[in-house]
């Protein structure tokens, strides 16, 4: 699993430095090339996928997949420059992470499964809600803020699951009283 690790590292850093590279002034030709490039990377990458079984291979492939978009949406932001564009980059580093979050949940059962997959969507949201307040208005950053207070509130209702009872319905009352619900 460590020699996968560094092999994820290494893709991730050649794709930042690529998308360094494109960064200046992209003609079509070189935004086509680009697109090759993060093509003949994504496959290099899920072929060392290839030699896991189980879930590190679907975790493998989760990281893989997740490391394409962003570098797509990345070459999109600087072939395109746009305040659009850029959202999608956060957007697209949200979305990969979850992926590959809601893959290692696999690993787990019961309430600790629920628990991380609420905990993933949370970060994911918490994710997407920071991109959305990277726009100017005050509305937008309200909204961004109510999305991660309801993400959180999510998961410490998860959590409360694990517990029965009076100790389940305390949980559930210090949750709400945290999170004003």
């Amino acid at each position: 699993m460590q020699n996968h690790t560094l092999k994820a590292i290494a893709l991730a850093i050649t794709l930042s430095f690529s998308h360094a590279a494109l960064a200046a002034d992209m003609s079509k030709a070189d935004y086509q090339k680009g697109r090759n490039t993060i093509s003949q990377e994504y496959n290099t990458a899920k072929a060392s996928c290839d030699a896991l079984s189980g879930n590190a291979k679907d975790i493998c492939g989760a990281e893989a997949k997740g490391k394409e978009k962003i570098a797509r949406a990345e070459l999109s932001a600087a072939y395109q420059p746009s305040a659009k564009n850029n959202q999608a980059v956060h957007v697209a580093r949200a979305d990969a992470n979850h992926e590959v979050a809601l893959e290692k949940c696999d690993d787990l059962a019961g309430n600790a499964k629920d628990v991380c997959v609420k905990e993933a969507k949370a970060v994911r949201t918490g994710a997407v809600a920071d991109a959305k307040a990277q726009k100017t208005t005050v509305e937008a950053r309200q909204e961004a803020s109510e999305d991660k207070t309801d993400a959180r509130y999510a998961v410490a209702r998860e959590k409360c699951d694990s517990y029965s009872g009076n100790a389940k319905d305390s949980c559930l009352d210090k949750a709400k009283t945290q999170y004003n619900k």
